[in-house]
């Protein structure tokens, strides 16, 4: 199997992608075509939905901005991701509050759904969450709540990164989030795995002042062309094990996520349209 390799970035519209990622005379509500278009990326991972939900017209109006063959990633809201697992907002987790978030967050996608354009949603829980009984059957009780959907599953502390961890997402049908980020001691290494469809690696940077910089300068660092080349092999193995891989850089500060995207789109031979910016 040599699955299809999609490559996008994490989210396409930032104020400070005007100018360095868009020409300034493109106005932002042409942006996603801009992406699309001109820039030849066959994907988008949607970040903003993570901090407020999204009305279904305004997929509606993504589905309709896109190629036929365009795809899109939904992050799921904090909701039922974060929020019932943070000791400041609650005493414990209210799973039941958080279930019924997912079930009304679920609802709104039905245009992707019905344009072909939903590759998946992506579920991404906060370092504080480590595996326990609680937490699996939370994770197969929200797989029953898109079961239309491709759910895929990422976690920031490394005690989830073991076989053990791996076969219980293989057994929910839940696709595991293979991450690049900095080499802390609580964070996930790379693990090119895939336990069920899509194959999924988020590409965030390795910025060692993760836990103390702000969210936008997090995020903020511009991969090597070494690097990008030393990825080469994990991308090519999650394709070897998927019939289709997205891959996503979240290092959006200042358009470095795009420019990354274009530069491993180049390594890998895929072929994009040229950009004025770049």
């Amino acid at each position: 199997m040599s699955g299809r390799i999609r490559i996008g970035t994490s989210g396409y519209s930032f104020p400070d992608w005007r100018g360095t990622v868009y020409p300034r005379g493109v106005p932002a509500a042409r942006w996603l075509v801009y992406y699309a278009q001109d820039l030849g990326f066959d994907c988008v991972e949607i970040n903003a939905t993570y901090y407020r939900p999204l009305p279904a017209r305004t997929y509606a109006g993504m589905a309709t901005a896109t190629p036929a063959d365009f795809r899109f990633t939904i992050k799921g809201h904090r909701g039922f991701t974060h929020d019932p697992f943070d000791p400041r907002l609650a005493a414990r987790p209210d799973t039941a509050a958080a279930l019924a978030a997912a079930g009304a967050f679920a609802a709104t996608l039905d245009p992707l759904r019905a344009a072909g354009k939903l590759a998946a949603v992506l579920l991404q829980f906060p370092v504080m969450v480590t595996p326990s009984p609680v937490l699996h059957d939370y994770l197969r009780r929200l797989r029953e709540a898109f079961p239309d959907d491709r759910l895929v599953i990422e976690f920031r502390h490394r005690d989830w990164a073991t076989a053990e961890q791996l076969a219980f997402l293989r057994a929910a049908g839940l696709a595991y989030c293979a991450v690049d980020e900095p080499p802390l001691p609580q964070l996930m290494p790379l693990q090119p795995v895939v336990t069920a469809a899509p194959g999924y690696l988020r590409l965030h940077g390795r910025n060692r002042n993760w836990f103390n910089a702000a969210r936008e300068l997090r995020y903020d660092y511009d991969y090597s062309p070494a690097e990008l080349q030393a990825l080469l092999p994990a991308v090519r193995t999650l394709a070897d094990d998927s019939d289709e891989v997205f891959v996503f850089f979240n290092n959006c500060h200042l358009g470095k996520a795009a420019r990354n995207a274009r530069a491993l789109q180049d390594l890998l031979g895929i072929v994009r349209p040229p950009a004025t910016l770049f």
